[in-house]
């Protein structure tokens, strides 16, 4: 009797898993029509920050142009865009940058 010949299995390409794994962002952009005081209850309200984290985000915004405000799969970060739509923000997703 013999015995079976090993079998070769391709090894998994890590590049192609970490694409997979990587998360998803909510860019708020800055804009000429809303004030500061309305996207910081935004940032309150839609996503339950803390006053503090929402001036923190708001003021990116305001001086940056832009603003992480969420993190998460594409379906979620959908979800977070579409509600920032509806709230009068302009905003955005893309993936986020690999670490």
């Amino acid at each position: 009797m013999s015995a079976p010949s090993p079998v070769e299995l391709d090894q998994p390409e890590t590049e192609d898993l970490t694409l997979l794994d990587t998360p998803w962002v909510t860019i708020v952009w800055n804009d000429p029509v809303n004030l500061m005081s309305y996207v910081t209850f935004v940032f309150s309200t839609y996503f339950g920050y803390s006053r503090k984290k929402a001036e923190k985000l708001m003021l990116e915004v305001h001086q940056d142009g832009r603003s992480v405000v969420s993190t998460g799969s594409r379906e979620e970060m959908e979800r977070d865009v579409q509600a920032m739509h509806e709230y009068g923000l302009w905003a955005t997703m893309q993936k986020a940058d690999a670490p």
